[in-house]
């Protein structure tokens, strides 16, 4: 599977929430997620364009590799994820031990990205699509409009993404990545 991911700055949420809602969008639960990615010690993810990442969401743990960018113009690139731990384990514990787990293979932690998201689920073209409204830390307000596809849908995903933004007066595409944001914020990348 794809994930097909446009992201905004956005500079008015609350003007965002309205056209959102304009257009059918229902919110979610907002919750916070914690995502740490990891350094491969014998491949520079930075250069081959992949990340590899811990997220705490709410209740759950999951290990997330993302493969390199597949256009220029989004954020379109492949993902496995994966759910960790068993439902009776505490999240906080599972996270600590595959974080073990990969300090031990020789994986070193790169940055934390922490964040609120609100997410919102709408139909648009015939598609359910999902907008995220995220509150990240040292970066400000984010919208990312996000859709899975397979390898024969994900183009067509892409049109229907940038066809909403469009509609939302998003402005202009941010293909970075959060890590990538707050790297360069730090003088690194």
């Amino acid at each position: 599977m794809y994930e097909v991911e446009v992201k905004f700055s956005v500079a008015d949420p609350a003007g965002l929430r309205r056209r959102l809602a304009d257009l059918g969008g229902r919110p979610g639960t907002p919750h916070a997620q914690s995502d740490r990615y990891y350094a491969h010690p014998c491949r520079d993810f930075a250069a081959t364009d992949e990340a590899l990442r811990l997220r705490r969401d709410a209740d759950r743990v999951v290990v997330t590799w993302k493969g390199p960018r597949i256009d220029a113009a989004t954020k379109t690139r492949r993902e496995i994820e994966l759910p960790l731990g068993d439902a009776e384990e505490d999240p906080v514990t599972t996270l600590g031990r595959w974080h073990e787990l990969l300090a031990a293979l020789g994986f070193h932690t790169v940055r934390e990205v922490r964040k609120r998201r609100t997410p919102f689920s709408l139909e648009w073209r015939g598609a359910a699509v999902e907008v995220a409204l995220d509150e990240v830390e040292g970066l400000g307000t984010f919208a990312e409009i996000e859709q899975q596809a397979d390898a024969s849908g994900w183009a067509a995903a892409r049109d229907r993404r940038e066809d909403l933004a469009r509609h939302l007066d998003c402005g202009q595409p941010e293909r970075r990545s959060y890590l990538e944001l707050l790297l360069a914020g730090d003088g690194r990348r």
